[in-house]
This record gives structure tokens, C-alpha cells and sequence, in this order.
């Protein structure tokens, strides 16, 4: 692990130090996402079949999930693997049941009724991902919220074993959040054919989960495609930051970089702290702890780009901490939520040395969906409201078109849109008509009426 100065780096140095490893998506990849989606598109589960048996090296004849293989992956896992899927998707459901928006009403004048009303998503597929590990915990993050949404139709597509079945805890995690739509299609194929539609699978409206970069050059197609699907956040190598001082606990600061480090080759695991002996501690702890782990071939790649940055106090660590806006955000120093209010740029953050950020992918209730790359300083992570839509309603009274229409009118003048003026003004005459050809005393009762509707 390189251990950085921050106060001796210059501004393109301080740059280089917060620079994430090269992602993007290849042109070559791009290609292939296009060629797949087209052919898809045009030829349906025939070139589903192809496109997984050239990619996953499994002939499928037919992609969905069957009833007995659903009772064969409950069979196949243990009464604690479900156990712990079960309550991981509790806590996820209280957490999330409080995300729902509520529908509100107000009036912004007297005569003038302002709505805000929520419908759910009417369809939406759930990409869960299967190439170095098995993700059952993202069938609970997008299964979940989307369940508490009341989104009708919901499709969850999942690659193929080498055996030709999913992978049964994907199909249990599936089946505890209430989806019984599940496909057996990974990679490009099944993002156009959630987008587009085939025999056998359904279009969706959106598209949600997480992917290598084939998935995200086939998501960003399709998103851009108005006859496609929108997709849920811009995906990168996921990512922590750890802030600690001189009192953190190297073992656990060490853990909580290894942790991130093995998701991916490309993962960024950086600690920022303003305690040079700690930094020291931590670096020398990494081959350590990392020795006795599985992924060793993933750790040696990702842990290249691991880095420590010494910052002169915690508040210029913060200021790093926004500047680079992580994923992930630990803070390991001493009372950390004085130091919360301070944190503008971050897709989930973890307070204190008792919370690993494990914690928050698995179990604690929040969603492990987030923004990575930097999307952090603009974007949020997948939530409730991510799978409903929020539509305005407007209702005027007469009386309040009286009391607002010349407002209106003047608006309309400055902007040139006499159109625009002209829905407002003929209802105004159309009001001042009625109102000369209306006996006097209807007239008054006319007006009370409008006032009060």
C-alpha cells in the first residue's frame, strides 16, 4: 500500500492520489453490447440461446425458472443460509417501508388546488449478477424496494451455472421477495431482452442491478434507446474510503479495505487518516490479514491501486472525503457523527470502528445499490422512490382563474407565448360573460360558490 503525503502533494498530485483505476467501457465492448441488442431485438429467444450458450457455455431451451427448480434451491440450502436471508430482508423492508412518499395536497391560494400523487413503476427488471460470486444480497436490495413500490411486474434475469440452473440462493432470495419471474439470462442478452421484450421474457419499463462493464455498455445502450428501458444508476468498481485517527483499530481498518479489495479487480480501497503510525500499522497488516483469504488473485490486482493519504487533521481529511466522494465512507475516529454533518459527498456511510461496511451489504437495513466512480457528489443509492413515479395534479376554480389568470397572462406576455396567454384569456372572457348574463343576486352566489370550491 502506498502511503501518500497531503500536504507535500501539489494540485495535480492531490489529483493522482484521489484518481480511481481506469474504467470505462471499451469500444470493443460497446460493439458487442450493440450487436447483441439488435439481434436480440429482431430475433428473440433464439439469439437469447445462442448468445448464452456462446457466453455462458450452457444450452438452454428454455430460460425461465421452473417450480421444481425453485423447491430444488430451497432444498439445497441450509435452515441458517435462510435464516439469514430472512432476516437480512426484515431489516431491509423496515428501513425501506419508510422511504414510501405519501401523496400530499395543498392549496397555494384560495381557488387553487396542488397535488402530488405516486404510482408505482408498472414494470421493472432486476439484473443480479453472477461471474466471480453469487449475489443474493442484490436480489434483496432491488427486490425488496420494489415489492414495498407495488411495481405489478417484476422480472429478475440471473446467468446461468455451468450446470444450467441459477444459482439456488438467488432463486430463494427471489422467492422470499415475492418474485416467481425469473429468467436464466446474463451479460448484454438479458438487458435487451428485459429492454425490448422477447417470446418469453417481458419488456420492462426500467431496468435495475449492477454488472460487469458488457452489462454497463448494454445498459447505457438501452437507456439511451427511447423505444428501450431507463436504468437505474451509473455504475462503476465499487469502492471505500476509511477516515481514521491515531484511536482506530489497524486490524479493523485493515479488514474493512480487504473487504472492499475483493469484490473486483478494479475495487479502490483508500484510507485517509492524519496518523502517520497508523497508516504505517495498516500497510504492514495487509499481506498479513489478506494471507488468509480466498481471493488472492483478485486481492493481488485491486490491493495495487490500495492507497494511504496522511492528511494534517481530520478536518482536511473531510475535505478529502468530499473531493473524492466514496461509495463507501467509514468513519473510525472518535464521536463520529459530530463529524457526519460535515460529510457532503458519500453513497453510504458507517459510523464508527463497530460498523463494518459488511454490515450495510448484507443486513443492516439500508441499500447496497450506490453511486460509484464519483457519482456520489450527484446522485443517491437505490431507494423506494427509485421504483415510483410522482405525478402533479392541478385543480383552479373559477375564482381562483380569476384571482391567478393575470399573473398567468403576464408570465405568458414576457416570455412571448401568446398561446399560452390565449388558454388563460379566453376563460377569463368566457368568466366575465357568464357573469354579465347572470341575474345580479345569481351572480353574487355564483362568486361565493367558486370561492369556496
Amino acid at each position: 500500500m502506498r502511503i501518500l503525503d497531503w500536504k507535500s502533494l501539489d494540485e495535480p498530485g492531490r489529483r493522482d492520489a484521489l484518481a480511481r483505476p481506469q474504467f470505462q467501457v471499451e469500444e470493443h465492448l460497446v460493439r458487442l453490447a450493440r450487436e447483441v441488442i439488435a439481434r436480440v431485438r429482431c430475433e428473440g429467444d433464439a439469439t437469447v440461446r445462442l448468445f448464452t450458450e456462446r457466453f455462458d457455455r450452457v444450452w438452454l431451451e428454455s430460460p425461465a425458472v421452473t417450480a421444481q427448480e425453485f423447491a430444488d434451491a430451497r432444498k439445497a440450502l441450509t435452515k441458517t443460509q435462510i435464516t439469514a436471508l430472512e432476516r437480512a430482508m426484515a431489516n431491509v423492508e423496515r428501513f425501506h417501508k419508510a422511504q414510501i412518499p405519501e401523496p400530499y395536497t395543498l392549496e397555494t391560494e384560495p381557488g387553487v388546488r396542488c397535488e402530488e400523487i405516486v404510482r408505482p413503476i408498472a414494470s421493472v427488471g432486476l439484473y443480479v449478477p453472477a461471474g466471480t460470486a453469487p449475489l443474493p444480497s442484490t436480489v434483496t436490495m432491488l427486490g425488496v424496494p420494489s415489492r414495498l413500490a407495488g411495481c405489478p411486474t417484476r422480472v429478475l434475469c440471473t446467468p446461468p451455472q455451468p450446470g444450467g440452473t441459477a444459482h439456488p440462493a438467488v432463486l430463494v432470495a427471489a422467492q422470499l421477495c415475492g418474485i416467481d419471474t425469473v429468467f436464466k439470462v446474463g451479460g448484454a442478452q438479458a438487458i435487451a431482452a428485459l429492454a425490448y421484450g422477447t417470446e418469453s421474457i417481458p419488456k420492462v419499463d426500467k431496468i435495475f442491478g449492477p454488472g460487469n462493464a458488457y452489462v454497463t455498455a448494454a445498459k447505457q445502450l438501452v437507456a439511451n434507446d427511447p423505444a428501450g428501458a431507463a436504468c437505474d444508476l451509473p455504475a462503476g468498481p465499487s469502492e471505500v474510503l476509511v477516515l481514521a485517527d491515531a484511536n482506530a483499530r489497524p486490524e479493523f481498518v485493515t479488514a474493512d479495505l480487504l473487504a472492499q479489495a475483493e469484490h473486483d479487480v478494479l475495487a479502490q480501497a483508500v484510507l485517509v487518516t492524519d496518523s502517520e503510525a497508523l497508516a504505517e500499522e495498516v500497510a504492514s497488516a495487509l499481506p498479513r490479514q489478506r494471507d488468509g483469504l480466498k481471493r488472492q488473485s483478485i486481492l493481488a490486482q485491486s490491493l495495487a491501486t490500495c492507497r494511504a493519504i496522511v492528511v494534517r487533521d481530520l478536518d482536511t481529511g473531510i475535505d478529502v472525503v468530499n473531493a473524492y466522494a466514496p461509495e463507501h465512507l467509514i468513519l473510525q475516529v472518535p464521536e463520529p457523527r459530530r463529524w457526519l454533518s460535515k460529510v457532503q459527498n458519500a453513497g453510504s456511510v458507517f459510523l464508527g470502528g463497530w460498523s463494518p461496511e459488511t454490515l450495510g451489504d448484507y443486513c443492516a437495513g439500508t441499500n447496497h445499490v450506490l453511486p460509484t466512480y464519483g457519482y456520489a457528489r450527484v446522485t443517491s443509492g437505490v431507494s423506494v422512490r427509485d421504483f415510483v413515479k410522482i405525478i402533479s395534479v392541478q385543480e383552479v376554480s373559477p375564482a381562483g382563474l380569476q384571482a391567478l389568470g393575470l399573473t398567468a397572462l403576464a408570465l405568458a406576455g414576457l416570455e412571448g407565448l401568446d398561446a399560452h396567454a390565449n388558454a388563460v384569456a379566453r376563460r377569463l372572457a368566457a368568466l366575465d360573460q357568464e357573469d354579465r348574463d347572470s341575474p345580479p343576486a345569481l351572480r353574487k352566489a355564483s362568486v361565493r360558490r367558486g370561492a369556496r370550491s
